[in-house]
């Protein structure tokens, strides 16, 4: 049998790195597994599901095979790739199009070209098959995040996939919300044979559900087969990767037992029930209240955020001491960001009174939004800014938070290129270098592994220690029982109960610790794995070493090296002396020569009165360079939509701008589009922001002339730009922008007057023409210098990083790197097993890991 999904020596490096993402992956996935991968932040996990969905797959440079169904993936149709290959992302908004529920669920079906009557079968049956009935007309923007969630499940099992891929989709939902959205996948992959391949943190559900699980670390699968094998694995190798396992295995490691390893809660109860206590006091403690003054204070407050809208705090009433982590839980659209956006101010109480005592500092839920610099190290030095620090003593700032948030071989990289740990990691340096006294907290934890977890509540207790107040929302029930002094559950707009985590967890059926299910029928207390080995006697171990937290691994010497400038990529060096190529010289021609001779053509064969047809005849001589860069290649739709959009927003700016004459930022776009992408790119941005603005502004005989003179800016900016006479500098960019449209555009369109509408044109007449142009032509070239000024650097700064991440128009001409040696089985990599020669510790012969092809 064929498997369904399979990697042979697969490596991958992104663009402007030196550190391979993935190296020497080989996998095999057989047809209806359900396939658990997991692996601490950066490990590699996204990228790797990110190239078994062709529409998604990085750019970079890679070696090695992907077989899908049998057949390399890169054979497999656009169609095929669409349908056969569902993938879930970690966040439904990113995936979500429509507006109402029944659209979403018809959209994909829609865009594979299906007939009516099979799409209303397909979306009646995944809205029964997922229970989506009752809110099937709602929408979108009504549904929670475990709604939305199911609903981009439901989306892609109706175009009735083969492989379901899903990224950490369950990193937003609250417990009860990513219990049921697992429990889904399992339905789908039991009575409907689909193959999973799930990415996840959350490993305590998880794990029961797969038949097989894998484990990345650095790029590489270290160690895959059965749970029992892979928990094995790396308990033998003493891998960070272990903390992250189930509870009752994680228990089990640390007792000495001659019974099997249990993974689920139900093997757990029964194992310990085999088991006996040593000591069941070991799990009570006495608890103190918090008798100092409050750093947050909260009374009878009320909030709603539109005026006729429901009230989403009700007369709630919350304190937070210094010295504590203060834990609120709930579930998905209760409110629980709504409070801390009361405390912290950003949002104002209805009624009611928020105190607050000290700094305060927010990390919010999407770490993106803190982030403004082109380097991690920028964001670091922004939070340092104003502060009367020399430069050394900010370096050895950022330096020593580096190192705390395990930041050392990211500080050179973009913040959008992280993953998504990462990215977390880095916003919470960020908001640490404010040196808060009430730091509040939104999904901290989202993406953290099982070591930084470790590391994070160490930080935690760090600023406790020093008198600060942690406010933290969270899902996140093992970290909170484990980690936080008070917890408190919000529902309805208040807090309904609170104490701590002994206290709250113990005896809940669903907002409570796999510990606690597991051990409440013999110790009711337990909250924690550390209290149920205490009570068997077992010395519970901190986490294991993580190889990534070791200094100066190869890897981190390797990644701390600055990549190449993304702002020095495309000029060229002047001893090289190419040929034009074929697209040049075309480009060339078609502007010298054909774009000439149609306008005249229309004047005078035409009459001047085809100036319609005489436009999309231009528009396809524009657009003849531009299909050049393609010859030998299928285009991807990203590399066109950035051009549509730098089409539509010269568009937009010259509508914008209607009340000034001539003020208009069409020239600036234009230039900008030539000097990112080339010459032809902003030929063909300013032909068609000519005609498509007329659009709105009237189209008429001077159409063409507006669409070659556009046309002409950009295609000079780009060719100047790449020849290495037309620097970046703003001055240098600002002076051309304002002598080409003063020159081009204002020569063309003057003289186009005569053209028109003279029968004999004569010198002076179009000197006359010139003159009487002359004050707008200074407003055009005095727009485009001041919009130059201010677009110039910040668009050109995103629209290269964009060039360079994706690999935009021009083909990559950067060579893979030498591939990484597959890790063969039985090999140890980093500290890790993929397949130990034999059982330990009562663990079962394991089954052996998927067969290879």
């Amino acid at each position: 049998m064929e498997n369904c999904l399979e990697l042979q020596g697969f490596c991958f490096t992104y663009p402007n790195q030196t550190a391979p993402a993935l190296r020497g992956v080989n996998l095999a996935v057989p047809p209806g597994a359900f396939v658990v991968l997991c692996g601490a932040s950066g490990c590699g996990k996204t990228t790797l599901l990110r190239h078994l969905k062709p529409a998604l797959a990085p750019h970079g440079s890679q070696s090695g095979m992907i077989f899908f169904g049998g057949r390399p993936l890169g054979e497999c149709s656009a169609r095929d790739a669409a349908s056969k290959i569902g993938f879930v992302q970690q966040n439904p908004e990113n995936q979500i199009v429509t507006d109402k529920v029944w659209h979403e669920l018809a959209f994909g079906l829609e865009s594979l070209g299906l007939d009516t009557p099979t799409i209303r079968l397909r979306v009646a049956e995944m809205a029964s098959f997922f229970g989506i009935q009752a809110w099937f007309h709602r929408s979108v923007s009504e549904l929670s995040g475990g709604q939305k969630q199911l609903l981009a499940l439901a989306c892609v099992m109706a175009m009735q996939p083969a492989l379901l891929i899903l990224d950490e989709p369950t990193s937003q939902l609250d417990p009860i919300a990513a219990g049921e959205f697992l429990a889904a996948l399992a339905k789908i992959n039991r009575e409907l044979g689909t193959t999973v391949l799930l990415s996840e943190h959350r490993l305590e559900e998880a794990f029961p559900l797969c038949s097989h699980a894998v484990v990345m670390d650095a790029g590489r699968v270290i160690a895959e087969g059965a749970t029992q094998q892979v928990g094995q694995a790396l308990l033998g190798a003493r891998h960070g990767m272990f903390g992250a396992m189930p509870t009752p295995m994680r228990i089990w490691a640390a007792v000495e037992t001659p019974l099997p390893c249990p993974v689920t809660v139900r093997d757990g109860r029964a194992w310990l029930s085999q088991c006996t206590i040593v000591n069941a006091q070991a799990v009570i403690q006495e608890e103190k209240a918090n008798q100092s003054t409050p750093a947050i204070a909260l009374e009878n407050v009320w909030f709603r955020y539109e005026k006729e809208a429901p009230d989403v705090v009700k007369g709630l009433s919350f304190q937070a001491h210094h010295g504590e982590i203060t834990a609120i839980l709930g579930g998905n659209g209760t409110g629980k960001t709504t409070v801390l956006s009361l405390i912290a101010g950003l949002q104002k109480a209805q009624r009611g009174k928020v105190n607050t005592q000290g700094r305060v500092a927010v990390l919010p839920q999407d770490p993106q939004s803190l982030f403004v610099g082109n380097t991690v190290e920028e964001d670091l030095l922004e939070m340092l800014t104003g502060k009367h620090l020399s430069k050394d003593e900010k370096h050895v700032r950022i330096q020593k938070m580096a190192r705390l948030c395990r930041l050392g071989g990211l500080l050179q990289r973009h913040p959008y290129d992280l993953s998504g740990g990462e990215q977390q990691r880095a916003a919470l340096a960020k908001v640490l270098l404010t040196e808060p006294g009430i730091l509040l907290l939104d999904e901290p934890t989202k993406g953290f592994d099982a070591a930084f977890k470790h590391i994070f509540a160490g930080i935690l207790h760090q600023l406790t220690a020093a008198g600060a107040a942690v406010v933290m929302v969270s899902h996140d029930i093992e970290f909170c029982a484990e980690y936080a002094d008070r917890c408190a559950l919000f529902f309805d707009g208040g807090i309904v109960t609170q104490g701590t985590p002994r206290s709250f967890f113990a005896g809940n059926s669903f907002y409570t610790s796999a510990a606690n299910r597991m051990a409440r029928h013999m110790l009711p207390a337990a909250v924690t794995a550390a209290d149920v080995i205490h009570a068997l006697g077992g010395d519970p171990q901190p986490p294991p070493v993580d190889p990534q937290d070791a200094e100066d691994t190869e890897d981190t010497k390797e990644a701390q090296a600055p990549p190449p400038s993304a702002h020095a990529d495309t000029q060229p060096k002047s001893k090289q002396k190419k040929k034009p190529s074929r697209r040049s010289i075309a480009t060339a021609a078609t502007i010298l020569l054909a774009m000439p001779l149609t306008i005249f053509a229309g004047i005078f064969f035409l009459g001047d009165r085809k100036y319609v047809f005489i436009a999309l005849l231009l528009l396809l001589e524009a657009m003849l360079p531009f299909a050049l860069l393609f010859e030998k290649r299928k285009p991807q739709a990203r590399e066109l939509v950035i051009l549509a959009v730098l089409t539509a927003l010269a568009v937009a700016g010259r509508t914008a701008f209607f009340m000034l004459p001539q003020f208009k930022p069409v020239v600036a776009l234009v230039i900008i589009a030539g000097v990112a992408f080339g010459g032809e790119s902003g030929f063909l941005v300013g032909a068609l922001t000519g005609l498509v603005s007329n659009l709105f502004f009237g189209q008429g005989p001077w159409t063409p002339w507006q669409m070659f003179a556009f046309g002409s800016i950009g295609f000079l900016a780009g060719v100047l730009f790449k020849k290495g006479r037309l620097p970046r500098g703003r001055i240098l960019l600002c002076a051309f922008g304002g002598l080409a449209t003063f020159l081009i555009y204002g020569g063309l369109l003057n003289s186009s007057q005569v053209w028109m509408y003279q029968a004999q044109p004569t010198p002076m007449m179009f000197i006359a023409a010139s003159v009487q142009g002359l004050p707008f032509d200074l407003i055009h070239a005095l727009g485009t210098v001041v919009f130059l000024a201010v677009l110039a650097q910040p668009m050109l700064q995103k629209l290269n990083r964009i060039k360079v991440k994706y690999g935009l128009t021009e083909p990559s001409d950067a060579q893979a790197p030498p591939p990484a040696q597959p890790n063969s089985p039985g090999e140890p990599v980093q500290g890790a097993a993929r397949a130990p020669a034999a059982p330990a510790k009562g663990i079962p012969p394991a089954p052996p890991p998927f067969p290879s092809a």
